[in-house]
């Protein structure tokens, strides 16, 4: 969705953007706060410039978007409930991890994917 989004004039980001090298993912869990740093960084330094911006990491619990929802008050929260495809080999057992600590938005406040 938001590779679209970019097609749309977008700036887009994610955490996991901090990971690619030279067109290969080289993920470093020691590193993720620091990605999560760099991908709110992003955001608001576009958002401070007018842009249009789509933040797609996976957020699990509701005051992880927080950070991002400060940032403006122009927000569209698009809540992927589908089967989505794992393009990081994350392990299955980080999966349910992730799923056990879901958080789904308030019902008024969300469209679905």
């Amino acid at each position: 969705m938001a590779k679209v989004l970019v097609q749309l004039d977008y700036k887009h980001f994610e955490a996991d953007m901090f990971f690619e090298r030279n067109g290969s993912y080289v993920f470093d869990k020691s590193r993720i706060k620091e990605a999560h740093a760099w991908c709110r960084q992003s955001t608001k330094q576009a958002l401070d410039e007018g842009k249009r911006v789509v933040v797609s990491n996976t957020f699990t619990r509701l005051v992880e978007m927080e950070p991002y929802l400060s940032m403006t008050k122009k927000v569209r929260l698009i809540e992927a409930t589908g089967r989505w495809q794992n393009t990081h080999d994350v392990p299955q057992e980080t999966l349910q991890s992730m799923a056990t600590r879901w958080e789904a938005l308030p019902t008024g406040n969300r469209l679905r994917a």
